[in-house]
């Protein structure tokens, strides 16, 4: 009996001293990338732009490194100029997010220069089934938005299906903080639908048409600014009579387009005592989120419609 529990505690020994040696190879030997978030590895992921950033980053939480390429509220997203550091970022991405549709063409050359097969790519405009020539401004439509990030909560899944239930409880999470502006603008649609409003771009376009308002400001001037053109000389005589008819409650502006012929259009607005509201492309602020930018524009158009409601 003896002989037997010394060789018991020989092989107890033997299982420790071995347990303990694979806990210091663990170690010294990290999980390798191909492993799951689970297992230590965090997903690399780049957006094009900061408001799809923003949505990325929240819903990959602590398990996602988001970069967004373009967050300065005073670049242009269209006129983008990338980097080396852009490059660098793409190519070690596992998850890259463009806007598509033209807006963010530079995304394209990012891609081709690197050739990552495990790389995972959002294309938004494939997504929506949009092409260049529509629209690009997807971000300021809500049911465009809610649909981009129920994709991305599909991908991160797909990369990293070990936490499924984390992806789903972020998700859960991010839709609940999306309804907040979400409803604000359904209140708008109750209250002022068919109201008729102009913007000097088509950025405001989805958003216009989720609020129930009439976009009245010619297409053509609204296209032409938001692509640095002039607008044709028709289109400006048409949207100086629309300002001049009282019929416009509200002026909508992109702060991030600013040229002598926009500024002259607000003032005409101003002198009309009209409600104006800025908006812009990028997050403004940076460092607010998505749904914190989005709240505060909407904010600002209900009461911009409401004063004029009144009165004021």
């Amino acid at each position: 009996m003896n002989a037997i529990n010394n060789r018991t505690l020989l092989w107890g020994a033997a299982a420790l001293i071995a347990t303990a040696a694979l806990g210091v190879l663990a170690l010294r030997h990290p999980p390798e990338a191909g492993m799951g978030v689970s297992e230590g590895r965090i997903l690399q992921v780049v957006a094009g732009e900061n408001f799809w950033g923003s949505l990325a980053s929240q819903l990959g939480g602590s398990h996602a490194h988001v970069l967004s390429i373009v967050s300065d509220p005073n670049a242009d997203p269209h006129e983008y100029a990338s980097t080396t550091d852009d490059a660098r970022a793409v190519a070690n991405a596992d998850y890259a997010i463009f806007n598509g549709a033209g807006y963010d063409s530079w995304g394209d050359k990012l891609l081709g220069a690197s050739q990552n097969p495990n790389r995972k790519l959002l294309d938004i405009a494939n997504l929506l089934g949009k092409k260049e020539g529509d629209n690009p401004h997807f971000f300021y439509s809500p049911a465009y938005v809610n649909q981009v990030v129920l994709q991305m909560e599909s991908d991160f899944i797909a990369l990293d299906p070990a936490d499924a239930p984390y992806y789903r409880q972020q998700y859960a999470v991010l839709s609940a903080a999306l309804a907040g502006y979400q409803n604000r603008i359904i209140g708008i649609k109750h209250q002022f639908a068919g109201t008729k409003v102009a913007a000097t771009e088509d950025v405001f376009t989805y958003l216009a048409d989720a609020a129930g308002l009439d976009l009245v400001s010619p297409p053509a001037f609204m296209l032409a600014v938001a692509e640095g053109n002039d607008p044709p000389a028709a289109s400006v005589a048409e949207f100086e009579r629309l300002l001049g008819s009282g019929e416009v409650r509200v002026l909508v502006y992109n702060q991030q387009t600013i040229t002598p012929l926009t500024v002259n259009i607000e003032k005409m607005a101003a002198d009309r005592g009209m409600g104006i509201v800025g908006i812009t492309e990028i997050i403004t602020p940076p460092k607010l989120s998505f749904q914190g930018w989005m709240n505060g524009e909407v904010i600002e158009l209900q009461h911009a419609l409401s004063a004029k409601a009144s009165g004021h």
